[in-house]
């Protein structure tokens, strides 16, 4: 089968063996696959946990129709469409376990829109709910909102009902479009004490929430919009992985900072953020009230286009490949 992996010298399309599911695992015959920021960090020769170095195959999320299943698995069966996150995504089949694996909803849905959504879903929900704890009537603020991971977490505020909800983008043309998305107020944060216009829009207060896709830029002006008892949870470190961080108005404000990735994260864990994820959001997948515009596709054999696309940084929404 087809795949893009990473070479010495970047990636590139080969020739590679179909794999065989495992107890417990769905092979899925690929039709799109969406792309990530870590598929970027890895192209870049960088490893993201374990994941990545000369030989991997890149890709965490994709959508096609099962091929085969292994030993125990009944969720589903050869043929459905299905979606599903795992790694080795950018290839002609991949597999998953089982617990990573929802069937598409029966709407119509294309596999390049079923391709974006498994990672932006999980992340979110993850942040949003379990680790950012969010309460009905409370407000949200969504760094680098503009993202397809972004874009999700401010309709994923709404409909978990959140009060205001403010997103971040430094690009105006993509801040203008945030409303589209839930954003009551969109704000850029180049802009020398941007934290200013949340403690407006909140009554002075604070805002209750903060999912972070930037962090170190943004760190202590986050805390400076955090409410008293706020939380800031720690999803992507787009603005660097280390800056100032000012000790004292974390602790006066006693905000609770809180880091999530899936990279430590084990199979069970990962099973029951899919369960926890679906339970709250899968009938908004399924009316269609949880979807993320496509920016642009690309072919397999172009896989390399597409990643240097994604870090250009000009892209509203998900790039996928299609197979």
């Amino acid at each position: 089968m087809k795949a893009a992996v990473i070479t010495e010298t970047g990636v590139a399309v080969r020739d590679v063996a179909k794999p065989a599911p495992a107890a417990g695992q769905v092979l899925v015959r690929v039709h799109a696959a969406g792309l990530n920021r870590a598929d970027v960090i890895m192209a870049s020769g960088h490893m993201h946990g374990s994941a990545g170095g000369p030989g991997a195959i890149l890709g965490l999320e994709f959508a096609g129709e099962v091929e085969a299943v292994g030993p125990g698995v009944t969720s589903v069966k050869a043929g459905d469409r299905v979606m599903a996150s795992g790694g080795s995504a950018y290839a002609e089949y991949a597999l998953a376990d089982a617990g990573r694996v929802s069937k598409l909803p029966a709407n119509n849905m294309s596999f390049v829109q079923a391709a974006t959504l498994p990672v932006a879903l999980q992340t979110m929900h993850n942040a949003i709910v379990t680790a950012g704890r969010l309460k009905a009537g409370e407000s949200v603020l969504i760094q680098g909102a503009s993202s397809g991971v972004g874009l999700m977490g401010l309709q994923i505020a709404k409909v978990m009902g959140a009060g205001l909800v403010i997103g971040t983008s430094t690009n105006a043309g993509r801040r203008a479009r945030l409303a589209e998305f839930g954003a009551d107020l969109a704000i850029d944060t180049t802009e020398s004490g941007w934290s200013r216009h949340v403690t407006d829009a909140t009554g002075g207060k604070g805002v209750n929430l903060i999912i972070d896709q930037v962090s170190a830029s943004v760190a202590d002006e986050n805390m400076k919009a955090a409410a008293v008892l706020g939380r800031i949870v720690n999803v992507g470190r787009l603005g660097g992985f280390k800056g100032p961080f000012d000790f004292d108005l974390h602790a006066l404000k006693r905000i609770d900072y809180i880091g999530v990735t899936f990279r430590t994260r084990s199979p069970e864990e990962v099973r029951e953020i899919v369960r926890l994820m679906r339970e709250d959001l899968w009938p908004h997948v399924e009316s269609g009230r949880l979807a993320l515009p496509i920016d642009r596709t690309y072919p397999l054999d172009e896989a390399a286009a597409a990643l240097a696309h994604m870090k250009a940084n000009a892209h509203f929404g998900k790039i996928a490949l299609v197979m």
